[in-house]
């Protein structure tokens, strides 16, 4: 740390034995600490025997801290980025910051460590070579439900994160939008006392957290297994429950368009598929 820059700190996101030795060099050298939740914060740096002091930069006054940092950083000192948990910037504030620092001139530097949707992912048996982590799903319902059928079709591994009070909920309207056979790993409170990763289908998954109140508390990675690419010249099942949502709201024609953008599978098989069930 021999010249000013920006060091963005990833933080256990339980188990503090995960902390790196360089994180902890990093935090103790630094002039401040810009931290998500400064109370948080300060039970891991009193853990680590660290002093430095801690200012908050948080989703609502990101952009009015940038001066301050710009300023320590114009004088020579560095700083460091924390969140409450994990790697900055991944679901969490900072990328304000980094791309304010980065305009300016100034080194931003990555002290790697802890991320869940990473440790989830290692841990799933899902297929890793190619994967999009997508954050947090709408909260509305409305929403969440179109988007999860937007990715239906999505043949890569998709990663979502989400919160306790709506995990249940959420996995209804995966099952729906995706369909009940889909293979999900739950990974909850990974590194922690009750650290649980769970694979079953859709419908299988949803009754095993219905059976166990305990399996919707924490903090949750969702993994779900991308659509296999479909046979040339047949419908999936996943199409034809796509197909069926939108037949209940739309005309034929319309339906089977957009359940062929959806699902990737030929408009014309579609058609023919939505004729077939119009004349049952």
């Amino acid at each position: 740390m021999s010249e000013s820059a920006l060091y963005v700190v990833a933080t256990p996101i339980g188990n503090l034995q995960d902390m790196s030795q360089r994180a902890v060099e990093v935090l103790k050298n630094a002039e401040v600490i810009a931290a998500e939740d400064t109370r948080h914060s300060a039970r891991l740096m009193a853990h680590f025997n660290i002093n430095t002091r801690l200012i908050s930069v948080h989703d609502h006054n990101e952009r009015q801290r940038i001066d301050s940092i710009l300023d320590l950083l114009r004088a020579g000192s560095s700083v460091a980025l924390i969140s409450d948990a994990g790697t900055p910037l991944i679901s969490d504030p900072g990328f304000v910051v980094v791309r304010a620092v980065r305009e300016a001139g100034f080194k931003v530097v990555p002290v790697p460590g802890c991320a869940a949707f990473v440790a989830a992912l290692s841990a799933a048996g899902l297929p890793s070579d190619r994967f999009a982590f997508e954050g947090f799903p709408p909260s509305k319902r409305s929403a969440r439900q179109q988007y999860y059928l937007e990715l239906a079709s999505e043949s890569r591994t998709l990663i979502f994160y989400e919160s306790p009070h709506r995990v249940l909920e959420s996995l209804k309207d995966m099952s729906d939008a995706m369909g009940a056979d889909r293979q999900v790993v739950v990974a909850r409170e990974l590194t922690k006392t009750f650290e649980t990763i769970h694979s079953a289908p859709l419908a299988e998954l949803i009754d095993w957290m219905v059976a166990d109140h305990n399996q919707q508390k924490g903090e949750f990675v969702l993994l779900v297994h991308g659509k296999p690419k479909p046979e040339a010249g047949v419908v999936d099942n996943n199409a034809e429950h796509v197909l069926d949502v939108l037949l209940a709201e739309l005309p034929v024609k319309q339906a089977s368009a957009l359940a062929s953008k959806i699902t990737g599978v030929k408009k014309n098989l579609l058609y023919k598929l939505a004729l077939e069930k119009a004349d049952s």
